[in-house]
């Protein structure tokens, strides 16, 4: 099993990406120290050049007597013969100098290396230059590099030595990551199976680095929230749509049915089928809100949004109100900005939210009661905001009431099918709105807060 898991570590993208930076660095490595070693032996091989040129330069002038005492000279200054020289006649035979014979050579005054017997019995590499002077003699100047050619090896030793541990790290490192990559993958693949079998609950885990893996995880837990949300609600809406749809189904079907089994009058038939129309609508008006809500969930129609006066929307829904609150004894008015507050947005959505938001707060509020439509605009941010001071809403409620359907106790006989509120939360979302609920005391305030545009194109 273990060794089944190592061989999997090739295959990961992290392993594979240390491998290459791996070879890129191997290349960038060796291309360095070769141009390091190519400058360093290049530079001493030119000293050493320039070094014999110049010497023999200063000998090729003397006369023979002058060149032997010079010869001889650095012979006992040069006991080790790190610096070799030596005289020879026309037939080969050394005059002075530290050289035992003559060494072959095919052209005078070149480089030549060749090899010497040291004091110590030992061969060491020699570099030099042979020149005939004009009377027939030869002269010899050379350098030991045995140093030189030593250091080029510890070099070229130490560059390859060097490559190994990069290239045995480099592996390691390589396999550390790719199992920590295969470790992350296993738990997030262990997730997403969980998720795939039924637990929506489930989460991709987050290590809180910020690094590529969890800046996807986090946008999956995202969609992952807003999936758990859409299926709770679809659960919701069909069991509360088998509850609610039930109780006026029944009464339309025990009308039709009385009608049927009694001897009525063509007056009570009439009321009969008037009711059961009556019925139908509610029915129909349901199902229609339950339709615009999935319309406007449906965030295709973001394509059509424009810059919307959220202060002129805001008048326009209270003055459409405004008759059907004086009949009701009410207080409704409105406040906001003298400058336009400007959202990006559907002003048709944004108007029926707002039109939900203050029907409830009407039909929420006893006689002489206050319902208040305000608008502010605070730098980049615009809020427009409904309150009342009817009896509110219990706080254990306050994320309840958003769900399709749902209508707590209070409520139960007030008119209307419990999709009010839930219509604003789907606008809310399709306009990146944030939707608060909270405490009027007494009564109730909803809000809905997003950011100001500008220089869009206005509708």
């Amino acid at each position: 099993m273990f060794s089944g898991r190592l061989s999997e570590i090739p295959r990961t993208t992290s392993f594979r990406v240390a491998l290459l930076f791996l070879l890129l660095f191997g290349v960038a490595s060796l291309a360095l120290f070769g141009y390091v070693y190519w400058r360093t032996a290049g530079y001493l091989r030119a000293e050493v050049q320039a070094n014999l040129t110049r010497q023999i330069h200063n000998r090729a002038g003397l006369e023979l007597p002058e060149l032997l005492r010079e010869v001889q000279e650095h012979a006992a200054k040069d006991p080790e013969q790190h610096f070799p020289q030596a005289l020879f006649d026309a037939s080969g035979r050394r005059l002075a100098g530290t050289l035992a014979e003559q060494p072959p050579t095919a052209a005078l005054d070149t480089p030549i290396e060749f090899s010497r017997r040291s004091l110590s019995g030992g061969e060491r590499r020699v570099r030099g230059i042979v020149h005939r002077m004009p009377s027939g003699e030869v002269l010899v100047i050379g350098q030991d590099i045995q140093d030189l050619l030593e250091f080029d090896e510890l070099l070229v030793s130490a560059m390859a030595s060097g490559g190994v541990l990069i290239l045995i790290l480099g592996l390691a490192g390589a396999i550390i990551a790719g199992r920590t990559s295969q470790q992350r993958l296993d738990a997030v693949t262990g997730a997403i199976e969980r998720i795939v079998k039924g637990d929506l609950s489930e989460r991709l885990p987050v290590r809180g680095s910020s690094d590529d893996v969890d800046r996807l995880a986090v946008v999956v837990n995202r969609m992952l929230d807003e999936i758990e949300r859409l299926m709770h609600e679809v659960k919701g809406v069909c069991d509360d749509v088998a509850h609610d749809l039930r109780t006026p189904l029944t009464r339309l079907l025990a009308g039709l049915e009385r009608a049927q089994r009694r001897d009525c009058s063509k007056e009570e038939y009439a009321a009969a089928i008037d009711q059961a129309i009556e019925d139908a609508h509610g029915l129909l008006l349901t199902f229609r809100a339950l339709l615009r809500i999935s319309e406007i969930e449906d965030s295709a129609r973001r394509t059509g949004f424009v810059a919307v006066d959220l202060t002129q929307v805001a008048a326009d829904v209270v003055e459409l109100f405004e008759p059907l609150a004086e009949e009701r004894g009410l207080h409704l008015s409105y406040s906001g900005p003298a400058q336009p507050a400007w959202l990006q947005g559907d002003a048709h959505l944004l108007f029926d939210a707002l039109s939900n938001l203050v029907d409830n707060a009407l039909k929420f509020t006893p006689a002489e009661g206050r319902v208040e439509v305000r608008v502010e605009a605070d730098g980049d941010a615009v809020q427009v905001q409904v309150r009342d001071n009817g009896p509110g809403i219990p706080e254990h409620e306050r994320e309840a009431v958003l769900r399709r359907f749902y209508r707590s106790e209070r409520s139960r006989h007030t008119p209307g099918n419990g999709l009010g509120l839930s219509l604003v939360a789907a606008v809310a979302r399709l306009h990146d709105l944030a939707m608060s609920v909270g405490d009027g005391a007494p009564g109730c305030w909803v809000s809905l807060r997003g950011r100001v545009v500008s220089g869009a194109v206005r509708g």
